[in-house]
């Protein structure tokens, strides 16, 4: 395909079947039923010598792609945490890869950097942060887009690190040492390795949340040690129960004792924009740095993480390395993106943030956190109510973590068979050595009568495995 008519037939083509695909969404299953490898036996062994047309390959959507895929927006997708989807954003994409610039400088692309920069701020103003994470205000702060949050807990780390051996160059990187809750996402542990440092995962309390006297006690012992802690990962909304870290004690600790404080909101961080849920980020003003997913719950495709930084210079001080082939007249007049993250190039990612926001609005986004939040409190109450279940905590946001009551055993059966059945799609954790469910509502498309569907289905399927066997 070369000319701009087959690709005007094409991508029309295109829009339909995404319009199409999202519309009939619930008619396919969650799940698909293949086998790995599956895909070798539908194409040829190799690339074909001649171009084939456009409309053979989109037949070949359906028959090589579709099979294969988990439809992580179906509405019985419960999952994981969701990950969003919109419209608007799709455009965007559409958009951002016909420029297709690579916005590792001003100069690269100008309006990839400026229009950057104005919506992280139109996001830190809906999230109510402090001026000081702000190109808009007096200092250093700003935001940046990020691929990940793991790529952003990394960033934090480094930076943090090379602060460190700025001011202290004698500081040899096997004494440094990082804190984390245990309920902590994986992402963090693995950052930890990635920078070459002991990463300290802390038990929580009760209620999962890392508090402010065990990181003190944890800092204290390691400096006892001879070790030299230097930052801190908390977490807003953890992966296996949607926890919260004490920000508020944490934040204090780390400015009194001088270490990095960053702060993963991975999942939650798009629930703040209502002003409910905004007393859950209380304590980000003691903050180094902040994440969160709009690429999870904000109807901003993936990939889009949002970081912010109350001083840049020490993540540019971190990462600056500067030849003269990427080098321009206006250097330090304005950010130069390439130094706020790991790799050199970067996608045109806030045409999607910008958007989004503009057609949905903010209330149209808090609409459809506030939904989200009410299908979740719909499913607790199902199993509050049922005496066969129990709930491991109280529902958290989007997120119900529950149980059969019963052994672990029971509960692991009880998720193979919901999973193999494959009319929902769940996902487990443990926690404390208990075994639990984790029902996330995922899709834009949940209603409450899909709520109804996968309690139905969940009850069903613990008739099955306590059927007495012959």
């Amino acid at each position: 395909m070369t000319s701009s008519d087959e690709f005007r037939e094409f991508g029309k083509a295109m829009i339909d079947y995404v319009a199409d695909y999202l519309d009939n969404i619930r008619d396919r299953p969650v799940l698909p039923d293949v086998k790995p490898g599956y895909i070798r036996d539908l194409v040829p062994s190799e690339a074909p010598e001649q171009g084939e047309s456009w409309k053979k390959v989109m037949e070949d959507v359906e028959k090589v792609v579709m099979p294969g895929i988990t439809h992580w927006h179906h509405p019985q997708f419960h999952a994981y945490f969701p990950t969003a989807n919109s419209y608007p954003a799709i455009v965007a994409d559409i958009l951002s890869g016909a420029i297709a610039c690579i916005g590792f400088s001003w100069i690269a692309s100008p309006a990839c950097t400026e229009l950057e920069m104005v919506t992280m701020d139109w996001l830190a103003n809906a999230l109510n942060l402090p001026d000081q994470f702000m190109f808009s205000k007096s200092g250093h702060g700003g935001g940046v887009i990020q691929g990940t949050a793991s790529e952003a807990t990394l960033v934090a780390i480094l930076s943090a690190r090379a602060d460190v051996t700025k001011r202290n160059p004698e500081v040899k990187l096997e004494d440094m040492v990082a804190y984390c809750s245990a309920q902590a996402h994986s992402s963090v542990e693995r950052a930890g390795m990635l920078a070459g440092i002991k990463m300290r995962l802390l038990e929580p309390d009760q209620d999962f949340s890392l508090r402010g006297e065990t990181l003190r006690k944890a800092i204290q012992e390691d400096r006892e040690k001879g070790l030299v802690p230097f930052c801190v990962v908390g977490t807003l909304g953890t992966t296996n129960s949607c926890s919260f870290d004490n920000i508020q004690e944490l934040g204090p600790i780390c400015n009194q004792e001088g270490l990095w404080f960053h702060i993963d909101a991975a999942y939650s961080g798009s629930a703040f924009i209502c002003p409910e849920f905004r007393p859950l980020l209380d304590g980000v003003e003691y903050a180094d740095s902040f994440n969160f997913n709009p690429h999870k719950w904000m109807l901003v495709n993936f990939d889009c993480s949002t970081m912010w930084f109350n001083d840049s210079r020490k993540v540019v001080d971190a990462f600056n390395v500067d030849p003269l082939y990427l080098k321009h007249n206006y250097q330090g007049q304005i950010p130069d993106y390439r130094h706020w993250h790991i790799p050199l190039g970067r996608r045109f990612r806030s045409l999607k943030l910008w958007f989004v926001m503009r057609i949905y609005g903010l209330e149209g986004l808090r609409k459809h956190i506030r939904e989200q939040v009410d299908l979740a409190k719909q499913f607790g109450e199902y199993v509050r109510k049922d005496e066969r279940f129990e709930l491991a905590m109280e529902p958290s946001l989007g997120l119900v973590c529950f149980r059969a009551k019963g052994s672990n055993e029971m509960n692991e059966k009880l998720n193979k068979s919901v999973n193999e059945e494959a009319r929902i799609h769940i996902t487990p954790a443990k926690i404390r050595e208990s075994y639990i469910l984790r029902f996330a509502v995922c899709s834009r498309f949940t209603v409450a009568s899909d709520i109804d569907l996968a309690w139905k289905e969940i009850n069903r399927n613990l008739d099955l495995i306590s059927a007495p066997t012959e």
